[in-house]
């Protein structure tokens, strides 16, 4: 090989490995671009980011604020005076162990909680008014939500688990007295509407056309609750569910002693324990007041027997007033909307048992006439099922119609009717 050969050998060999070098450097620079592109995001995200929860006034402050400010505001966002909200963020801490976390305090935690039942706010209404994310409030909501649940156990239950006294509401009543003596309280259901994927929806969508869960509850003269059984498909009659409540010991529901009974309607089976009104006569408030005036002893017992058994539509009146998550629920798991129900009943039966008749909310449906005129137009709008519809369907369950149980409740209403029309 020659001298020049071996230089054009030599330049070539360079340029080779000049090429080589500058690929590398062309592909460290798009690394290191890549690279720069990542650490100038991370760090615009994580150490530079600008939090989009940056008010001044945490939830933790705007809480204080409303528990040290006017007592309608208080009202207005929990849905209790502030006397009750102290008191219910205290028994929740001692007795059922509501704890304050590293980052959020109990009193916010109660917070939130009634704020998403008393107002219906939505988790995005809920960051900005709390200052906190939305996992934030879903985690907090659901850890008050088991307190509350655990709490139900103890607070909807009878005062008097043997019913040895004459309810106050009655004994000093002259309408009720002595004639409704025996009486314990007030059976019903009402629909709550239910939240549901549409492969699920079908049985759970009755007469009004919509997805409801059936409630059955039963309540004491002085509008608060002593049973429930939540979670029942919309389409279930209101007798399966009743039967299946008062026969099944899991429940615990609070059998009437011997003598005493419960007041329900014409939906209902009457059996011992369990007084309705007569068949085929004028019933509700409304149908007294539009129509001729009350006559016989029949309708003059269902007169009475409307008046009194109302205090368990005033109830229901109470509850969906207060709580509007309840006309608006969430799409939560079915099980989270069934512990929301009983939750409500549960604060309920609280700020009853601790204001008594000073909650504005109970005031409004004291009178039973006002009130009652205004929960048909309720019940209507937030899609209860009329009972007149059942009256002639007895859902055929062991005959328990005709049986000899039946016939002690009729004896037990005839000489209640006789009563009152000799009392007139």
């Amino acid at each position: 090989m020659s001298i020049v050969e071996n230089y054009h050998s030599d330049e070539s060999d360079d340029g080779k490995e000049k090429k080589e070098i500058l690929q590398r450097m062309e592909c460290f620079n798009r690394i290191f671009v890549v690279a720069s592109s990542f650490v100038q995001l991370y760090y615009e995200k994580y150490i530079l980011k600008q939090p989009c929860m940056d008010s001044k006034q945490t939830g933790e402050t705007w809480i204080r604020e409303v528990l040290d400010g006017h007592e309608s505001r208080c009202m207005i966002n929990f849905r209790m005076s502030k006397m009750v909200f102290t008191s219910l963020l205290r028994v929740l801490e001692t007795r059922y162990n509501l704890q304050t976390s590293r980052n959020i305090s109990s009193t916010e935690m109660l917070g939130i909680f009634l704020y998403i039942l008393g107002t219906g706010g939505k988790v995005s209404q809920c960051r900005e008014r709390f200052q906190r994310s939305g996992s934030t409030i879903s985690r907090h909501f659901a850890i008050v939500l088991e307190k509350v649940s655990r709490m139900a156990t103890d607070l909807i239950a009878p005062e008097d688990p043997f019913f040895s006294s004459i309810p106050e509401q009655i004994r000093n009543d002259s309408r009720y007295m002595p004639h409704f003596k025996d009486c314990i309280g007030a059976i019903d259901g009402t629909h709550i509407a239910a939240i549901l994927p549409p492969n699920e929806q079908v049985p759970y969508i009755g007469r009004k056309g919509i997805p409801t869960q059936n409630v059955m509850a039963v309540c004491d003269f002085n509008m608060c609750f002593t049973f429930v059984m939540a979670g029942w498909e919309g389409s279930a009659h209101d007798t399966r569910i009743f039967l299946d409540a008062i026969r099944d010991p899991k429940y615990k529901f609070p059998h009437p002693p011997n003598g005493k009974y419960y007041l329900v309607d014409s939906g209902y089976p009457q059996m011992k324990g369990y007084l309705g009104p007569y068949r085929g006569q004028r019933y509700h408030l409304p149908d007294f007041r539009r129509g001729r005036p009350v006559s016989g002893k029949e309708e003059i017992f269902n007169h009475s027997h409307s008046s009194l058994r109302s205090v368990i539509e005033r109830t229901f009146g109470v509850l969906k007033k207060k709580w509007a998550i309840l006309r608006d629920m969430p799409s939560y798991s079915f099980e989270k909307q069934t512990m929301i129900v009983v939750a409500t009943m549960t604060i309920h039966n609280f700020i009853r048992k601790h204001v008594g008749r000073n909650d504005a909310d109970f005031m409004e449906y004291e009178d039973i006439n006002w009130a009652y005129e205004n929960i048909i137009h309720s019940e209507n709008a937030h899609g209860r099922e009329s009972d007149d519809d059942d009256d002639d369907d007895d859902d055929g369950d062991d005959g328990e119609s005709n049986n000899s149980s039946d016939f002690e409740m009729e004896l037990t209403r005839d000489a209640i009717a006789s009563s009152l029309m000799n009392s007139l």
